[in-house]
């Protein structure tokens, strides 16, 4: 578990023309649910938020809600807009019972086939997961320094801290090493230069042979 915490505040009015007001006033509208709380609505401060969220979404930390106990939550979902925060889902959860998060990919190292025209692409940044609170991992670390052109990365490859499992499908494809566009149009060139240089000592040939 975790020391950070965020102060929240109940809000009643969901009206479109009142959450408007609220982020001009910078506070976010939130909402607390889970298996142990009814769904309850409510406000965080803006900067209070980022410097929690960036620990990690998967980090659990306390929740002090006005009239309530402390809850111990994760950042189960989020919306931003041009960088800015919208709206949170907090996730209420229990130390004892494991919970399914997606936990964002840290990719570590410079893929080895980048070094020579290839392209790392990134087809996902986050891998969903299974854990109890206390195992969950900030970010799960993936080093891609030994992947050359036209190698994957699926997530099954990855290995994954004590006490956490994968939830993901083990054939998602995580990373890719491609050719680049210039690489490949320079290959294509060189074929075709060798082909006709091949055609051309052919028609040589035969008409030695003639």
């Amino acid at each position: 578990m975790t020391s950070h915490s965020l102060t929240a505040e109940r809000r009643t009015d969901t009206k479109h023309s009142s959450l408007r007001s609220l982020r001009q006033s910078g506070r976010i509208p939130a909402v607390v649910y889970g298996t142990q709380t009814e769904s309850m609505p409510v406000s965080v401060d803006a900067k209070e938020l980022a410097k929690v969220a960036r620990t990690g979404r998967s980090e659990v930390f306390k929740l002090k809600v006005e009239g309530s106990s402390d809850l111990d939550v994760i950042i189960k979902d989020y919306q931003r807009k041009a960088g800015e925060w919208m709206h949170v889902d907090f996730m209420h959860i229990s130390a004892n019972k494991p919970i399914k998060v997606r936990v964002p990919i840290d990719f570590q190292g410079t893929a080895a086939g980048t070094k020579v025209g290839g392209v790392l692409q990134h087809q996902e940044t986050e891998l969903e997961v299974e854990a109890l609170p206390a195992n969950l991992p900030s970010a799960i670390t993936v080093d891609v320094s030994n992947m050359e052109i036209g190698d994957k990365l699926v997530a099954g490859d990855i290995q994954l801290p004590s006490g956490v499992t994968l939830v993901a499908s083990p054939e998602e494809l995580v990373a890719s090493v491609t050719a680049s566009r210039m690489a490949t149009e320079a290959q294509a060139a060189d074929e075709s230069v060798a082909a006709e240089g091949e055609e051309a000592a052919e028609t040589a040939a035969e008409d030695n042979n003639e």
